[in-house]
């Protein structure tokens, strides 16, 4: 059930989350106290017993399926152990080069969200994947920004949007993922970094374009 959108939509890139996890985002909802919606409270309750499953064997079925498609991965990495995961599939020559790592910082049950961990997770990539990964860095709530401009400052890629905070800047709700984008394309633009064209990110992690989905 989780593979059949992807088989179906033929994606140009898929996230591949590299190992089981406790994923718990109950937090979020402690300081609200009117939800819009009535499945929303529990929802977020609900990730207080929730293991995010992702074992060997649903990671290569997914490998196998979606590659089939000519689908390739962005590699969601909550700890530095999914790291090592990635790489005993490129050992046993299930993921191909270039590797798109996200990492992933602050959720309740991975690698938490201090500048030291995201060093630390670079290293151990620099090590395992040498020239042949993009590094890249999410983090959830108020840490997003510092991060991913952290990450830029390393070389790395960035990813902002709704799905990991709510939020612009300290007490400001974001309107969109586009206005989330369009602060880090500011700042990151500030620092003389260059922002890649659709064409040139397709390029870098050899998608097969928007042509060949089936969406």
């Amino acid at each position: 059930q989780r593979l059949a959108p992807a088989l179906w939509a033929k994606p140009e890139v898929a996230s591949m989350n590299m190992g089981s996890l406790n994923f718990n985002i109950s937090g979020a909802g402690e300081r609200i106290s009117q939800f819009k919606h009535e499945w929303e409270k529990p929802y977020l309750e609900m990730t207080r017993d929730f293991i995010l499953s992702n074992t060997f064997s649903q990671i290569e079925r997914g490998l196998r399926s979606m590659s089939d498609n000519g689908t390739r991965f962005e590699f969601e990495c909550y700890d530095v152990g999914h790291l090592y995961n990635l790489a005993h599939f490129v050992d046993r020559g299930l993921a191909k080069p270039p590797f798109f790592l996200q990492c992933i910082f602050g959720i309740l049950g991975g690698i938490g969200a201090d500048h030291d961990n995201l060093m630390h997770m670079r290293l151990i990539a620099d090590r395992l994947f040498g020239d042949d990964y993009y590094l890249s860095v999410l983090a959830a709530g108020r840490h997003q920004m510092s991060f991913v401009t952290a990450s830029a400052l390393l070389g790395g890629n960035v990813r902002v949007g709704l799905e990991d905070s709510l939020y612009l800047g300290r007490g400001q709700l974001a309107a969109s993922n586009a206005q989330q984008v369009s602060k880090i394309r500011g700042i990151l633009e500030a620092l003389s970094l260059e922002i890649a064209s659709p064409a040139e990110a397709r390029a870098m992690i050899q998608t097969k374009g928007r042509d060949q989905v089936a969406f």
